[in-house]
């Protein structure tokens, strides 16, 4: 074990550097802060190719997995950190490999087009396995699932997720040919409501982002529309919480 407690240390530098997607890109790393979220990396089986920690006896139980352990001060975990108040520990860990194989074997599947709040994100994804989601697609412009604030929104639960990220059109038909396509819009938008709506044993449902909903593109394949049936008093819904609603009823495919 090695100690480290310079803010100006290079190991230190490179870990702030993660905060930046171009540098999660080119590394293919990712920060994960809390012991709790280390904990579910680890038993996920996330590789971690460094941990700083304040306390040693904190992780007892990873002294001896192979994993660099860097002893370290609360100054220099508030520089890594990208929250107000520091974690005890913040690791650096592999990104896992992204694949669509899943998909053709599963029957609960939610879309995100254009997403820009890594916090609606990580809600979603740690929202997901809890229903029964099969996966997650991540269509054009969603926000990296590996940014701080979607992976600490995750609360461990980013690595419990089949994700695809998908940029082509025609790839993305491909792929959901036997999915009945679901659009989530305004009632005005000739869609139906949610409760009376029993999804088929294919589903696969669209959000589209916070600002500006589905584009018309995805319009443009959909099979039908849902939406949730609100009060007049109430204009929309938070994304997350839409989500949450729309993949609770899900859990009964």
């Amino acid at each position: 074990m090695i100690e480290i407690t310079s803010l100006t240390n290079e190991t230190v530098k490179e870990m702030v550097k993660l905060r930046q997607k171009k540098f999660r890109a080119e590394t293919g790393l990712f920060l994960i802060e809390g012991n709790k979220a280390v904990e579910e990396a680890i038993s996920a089986g996330v590789v971690l190719t460094k941990v700083f920690v304040e306390k040693p006896e904190d992780i007892s139980g990873y002294l001896n997995s192979g994993i660099e352990i860097i002893k370290t001060n609360e100054a220099v975990l508030k520089k890594i950190s990208t929250t107000d108040t520091p974690p005890s520990i913040v690791a650096a860990g592999i990104q896992k490999t992204i694949s669509d194989e899943w998909i053709s074997t599963a029957k609960r599947v939610v879309l995100l087009e254009g997403i820009k709040d890594a916090g609606n994100l990580g809600t979603i994804l740690r929202t997901a396995p809890a229903f029964g989601i099969d996966g997650v697609i991540l269509y054009k412009d969603t926000v990296d699932i590996y940014n701080p604030k979607c992976v600490r929104s995750s609360v461990g639960n980013l690595w419990k997720n089949n994700i695809s990220v998908i940029d082509d059109l025609n790839k993305l038909k491909n792929l959901l040919k036997e999915f009945t396509k679901i659009g989530t819009l305004p009632v005005q938008d000739n869609a139906v409501y949610l409760s009376g709506y029993n999804f088929p044993e294919k589903s696969c449902v669209f959000f589209g982002s916070e600002a500006e909903g589905l584009s018309e593109e995805l319009k443009g394949i959909t099979d039908t529309n849902i939406t949730i049936e609100m009060t007049n008093s109430v204009e929309s819904l938070n994304l997350a919480l839409s989500a949450g609603i729309i993949m609770y009823k899900m859990r009964l495919i």
